[in-house]
Parts: C-alpha cells; structure tokens; sequence
C-alpha cells in the first residue's frame, strides 16, 4: 500500500528508527487528550520507554482503547480513564485511579487543548471560555493534582532522582502571535508563564518542570494544512527544515524530558518545529 507522502507525491519525511530504550521503566505517566493526534503520539513513546500509561480522552472512548491496546501489545501496561481537565472533580477522580492502578503517578504530560477560531471582533465569550477553560485552567487542575502526588511520594530514587516530572505541550504560538486565533495564542501564552512559574516555585523539591513547543505537526486535526500539495508547499514557507513534523517526534521529546538525562533542564521550552521559530519570512534580511 502507498503511502500518504507516495501517493501525494509530498516529500518523504525522514525520521530515524531508534530502538526501544526503557528510560522510564517502573514509572508511571498520566497524558491528557491521549486518545489521537500528539497527545497519541506522546503516550505510545512513554510506553515504549517502559512507563505504565494512564490514557486520558474526554471523546473517542474507541480511540483511547486503541491507544491502551497497542501499549499492551508491545508489553506495557495502560489505562484509558475519561475526565474533562476542566472538570476539577473529574481531575481528581482521574488521578485518584492513576494512583489505585499503578501507585503513584510519577510524570503528567498536560497535552489537552483545543482551538475555538474567530476574528477578534466577532468572538464570542463562550469561545474564549471554552480554550481558557481547557487549555489553561485544565492546566492548572491537573499540574496541582500531579504536584501534590509527587510530594505525598517524594523521590523514589529506584526510578528517578526526581520527585516527579511534569511536561506541558504548548505551541510555537507562545511566542508567535496568530491572528484569527487569539484565544489559542493567549492560552499557550499563559501556559508558557504558569509553566515557568511553577517550574521556579516546585523545584527545591525536586520537581521538574519544562514544555514543549510543537510546530506544524502531522495530525487529523489540521489536515487543511498539509492533505495537498499546494497546502503543504504554503506551509513550508514557514518552516527553515521543509518538512511537517510527526506525533512521534513529539513524544520522543516528551520522553526525553521525562528522563533523568534531562535532570538539569528546569523551566525550558523545547521547540520542536523544523525551525519556525526562526521567522523564515526575515532571512532575506526583512
């Protein structure tokens, strides 16, 4: 069977094979809007990394199994729990079961979000809500249930040197305005400072705080941007690396950061974006 690049004639991504390595084995990691897309993404790279898997989806409970099924296939444990991050009891409720399944929690990876888009002028209150609702007070619900575990715990130095890791997934547009979208882009704007912030205040116990910072990512819910030709080559005009990046590449970072080789790296957005970031529009000199 063709593949998408091959029967589109989009230019292949490359992306090296590496070997499962079990950087988190004895763990436990808790992702929210895991059930599709990065969020997927990012579960199925804590699993191949040894962590036991807490799935969380608040639609798609089809698409959350799937996720624990192929965990569980490559050895791991999972579980699909449902909640609204915006929903404090759900929040507790889905931690709560985390820690009666697997004991602890031991890394969250704040993925859920969701985009609400109009012009400014003609935006509606409940489609500002519903984006700060999810993607930054979901935020600060889940970050305090995950921080309150790891100091119930404490270090558990048989499988990490730190209390418990905790890793927001935010966009290139914590720092690159997004007209049409200012709800999405004042969201991970603020999800920049809370992660930062609390980085500062949570470190001296030995909590690790950091983001990543996606760029154009390959995922169902953007496919506008890059199922044509035409589409794809106008969105690399935004990108220095000229190609889309992959879910996979996502976890892999989150994974990364959930490791202790990244013991040192405290209050630190990764951009992972094929170099966006850089402003491609200005290397001409503007």
């Amino acid at each position: 069977m063709e593949s998408y690049y091959e029967n589109r004639q989009l230019p292949q991504p490359v992306i090296p094979t590496l070997p499962p390595v079990h950087l988190l084995k004895g763990q436990t990691a808790l992702v929210t809007g895991a059930n599709s897309g990065i969020g997927r993404g990012i579960a199925l790279a804590l699993g191949k990394a040894g962590a036991n898997v807490v799935v969380n989806y608040v639609t798609a409970p089809e698409d959350a199994t799937q996720v624990v099924d192929e965990i569980q296939q490559g050895g791991g444990r999972a579980l699909a729990v449902a909640a609204d991050v915006s929903n404090e009891a759900q929040v507790e409720a889905m931690f709560a079961t985390a820690v009666e399944e697997f004991g602890t929690v031991d890394v969250f990876v704040n993925n859920a979000g969701l985009q609400r888009d109009a012009p400014f002028h003609e935006m509606t209150s409940a489609q500002w809500d519903t984006v700060m609702n999810v993607n930054l007070k979901g935020a600060f619900l889940c970050s305090r249930a995950a921080v309150r575990e790891f100091l119930r715990r404490g270090v558990r130095p048989d499988v990490s040197v730190a209390a418990g890791k905790i890793v927001f997934i935010s966009s290139v547009h914590e720092v690159i305005p997004w007209a049409g979208h200012v709800n999405y882009a004042a969201s991970k704007g603020g999800l920049m400072l809370l992660m930062k912030s609390l980085a500062q205040e949570v470190a001296e116990k030995r909590i690790r705080v950091n983001s990543i910072a996606p760029g154009a990512i390959r995922t169902p819910i953007n496919t506008s941007a890059w199922q044509t030709s035409e589409a794809y080559a106008e969105l690399m005009k935004l990108i220095p690396y000229k190609r889309i990046g992959e879910a996979e590449e996502i976890g892999r970072t989150a994974v990364w950061l959930a490791s202790d080789f990244t013991d040192y790296i405290v209050g630190s957005t990764i951009y992972v974006d094929g170099g966006m970031t850089l402003y491609p529009g200005f290397e001409t000199g503007g």
